[in-house]
């Protein structure tokens, strides 16, 4: 349920945030999350590790995009590909994709994703109910007779409990504006007004998750008793199984570029911080256009081979692939916030702080420990902000940009 709650809260950040580092952009002529941190601590070192630690904290959201297409391609054929084979065409499909779209592509890509989705979105919420059910009222009470724990939260402490949960929205909306792609989405916007108004307006394409949550709870009960990735099949398994094959086509489409739209960017982010802030920057390489897309290109498959191998390594949920992304990519906000609210802030105290918060996350996350029932990447971010107060406190570095 989180998925509903953090987007309107990253808003209400990005509302405040986004002009403002937008502005930054614009005066300084910035291009990449990384020249944000290089040019408000005047430290390339802090750049260069910034860039580096971006190209690594996309992995999991690439992973999850190769999951969510490898799903797609297994159901949509009917049993014909099995899971390696599925998810290695959904790499292939990535690949060409990114190569051949580029970033104007991705763009008019999104608006013919945006109309196939909300339309597979409200035939999901709305036709499977009223098949199966008779009524979205009718499902929810099958729901409270058969789940009743599917519409409550443990209490407190306890695993996946409110606990979790409210530390789980703060975590994700905090670091919604914290990835390489929507950095290069910040700087791009026409002005800073532009992106107060998509702050206004964008929370209400969440409430469009209100029938995907309709239709997980219609699977659940027409398919009980999945367990781990098979979970993540639930729905798409009911339109094979009960829909002509155009529609489960056009449904796979629709998340097929779902999948596409979202991936080629962060690729695209991920490849170009390096490209931009590494080779360009500190080694003075890949200075030509054509060397620089040569470049780009290496570098959106080693990420993309890099998802494949954590995928196949670690085979898990998309929403735990989504929350392995944002207990790392979290880590960069305090610096972020920091240029702008506290002046003695400086490049030692934000990078201490971001690597205290990833040394925290990352065991934990892998290990799928939630201390006292809190996200593990919520208590990773405790950890920087404390390491980031105290280093402050304790010199008097200043941040150059005001």
């Amino acid at each position: 349920f989180y998925i509903l709650a953090y987007g309107g809260c990253a808003y209400v950040i990005g509302y405040f945030f986004a002009p403002a580092a937008w502005r930054v952009g614009k005066e300084r002529g910035l291009l990449t999350g990384a020249d944000f941190y290089e040019t408000c601590y005047n430290s390339r070192a802090l750049g260069v590790a910034v860039a580096v630690l971006h190209f690594v904290m996309v992995v999991p959201y690439v992973a999850l995009q190769l999951s969510g297409l490898q799903i797609l391609l297994r159901i949509a054929g009917y049993g014909a590909y099995n899971a390696t084979a599925a998810v290695s065409i959904a790499f292939i499909v990535l690949a060409l994709f990114v190569f051949s779209a580029g970033l104007r592509g991705t763009a008019w890509a999104s608006v013919v994703k945006d109309v196939f989705v909300l339309g597979a979105v409200v035939f999901a919420g709305v036709a499977i109910p009223l098949r199966f059910f008779g009524s979205p009222a009718a499902m929810f009470d099958r729901i409270v007779q058969a789940h009743p724990h599917m519409l409550t939260l443990p209490i407190g402490g306890a695993f996946h409990g409110t606990i979790w949960y409210i530390s789980t929205v703060l975590l994700s909306a905090i670091g919604f504006y914290m990835g390489p792609h929507t950095w290069n989405a910040t700087y791009a916007a026409r002005s800073d007004g532009t992106l107060r108004r998509n702050a206004m307006l964008l929370p209400l394409y969440q409430v469009f998750m209100i029938f995907m949550i309709f239709a997980g709870f219609a699977a659940a009960l027409i398919h009980p008793g999945l367990k781990g990735t098979a979970v993540d099949q639930s729905f798409l398994r009911v339109v094979a199984q009960y829909y002509p094959s155009w529609i489960l086509g056009l449904i796979a489409g629709a998340g097929a570029l779902a999948a596409l739209v979202p991936a080629s960017a962060l690729l695209l982010a991920a490849a170009g911080v390096i490209t931009k802030n590494v080779a360009g920057d500190l080694f003075g390489i890949a200075t030509s256009d054509a060397s620089r897309t040569l470049l780009t290109r290496v570098l959106v498959l080693i990420v993309a081979l890099l998802a494949l191998g954590l995928w196949l390594a670690a085979q898990r949920t998309v929403v735990e692939l989504l929350l392995l992304y944002y207990n790392g990519i979290t880590q960069f906000a305090p610096g972020a916030f920091a240029a702008f609210l506290w002046k003695r802030v400086g490049a030692a105290a934000v990078a201490a702080g971001i690597a205290t918060g990833l040394v925290v996350a990352i065991p934990l996350a892998a290990a799928n420990v939630n201390p006292w029932g809190v996200n593990p990447g919520f208590v990773a971010l405790l950890a920087n902000v404390t390491i980031l107060v105290v280093i402050t406190l304790c010199r008097r570095d200043a941040v150059p940009y005001n």
